[in-house]
């Protein structure tokens, strides 16, 4: 039951900023707790700084989000949003009763196999004045 919870939570978050993504992507309205700021974003980074989260699968997501921000400065809201439905498949997995373990070592498979596509894919330009 906890488990579903956890999946729930992160989901939310990830349906929350999804909204936001694309050139029809919406404004959120943010007020903070005291009620005296209101905020229209569609930043998914600022809004994902802006949420108080218990859940620990969504505070997760907030993490990963902000350790993007921090190496890369851009796809915040890209990264909340594929991990966010990484969890829904996991969890259509897990409730047809697929032990979690065997998930994961497919999410670490399938990791493998996109890397693989993407080295195969790059083009080394670093000889090129």
């Amino acid at each position: 039951m906890a488990r579903l919870t956890s999946f729930v939570g992160a989901m939310a978050v990830g349906d929350l900023v999804k909204s936001t993504l694309g050139p029809k992507g919406m404004n959120k309205i943010l007020q903070s707790a005291s009620g005296d700021g209101i905020n229209v974003t569609n930043d998914g980074a600022t809004i994902l700084k802006s949420i108080h989260l218990d859940n620990a699968a969504a505070k997760i997501l907030v993490n990963i989000s902000k350790v993007q921000d921090d190496e890369v400065g851009d796809g915040t809201t890209s990264v909340c949003v594929l991990a966010s439905e990484l969890l829904r498949e996991a969890e259509k997995l897990v409730m047809a009763k697929i032990h979690p373990q065997t998930i994961v070592e497919g999410f670490r498979i399938a990791s493998a196999a996109a890397l693989k596509a993407l080295e195969n894919a790059a083009v080394d330009n670093g000889s090129d004045p």
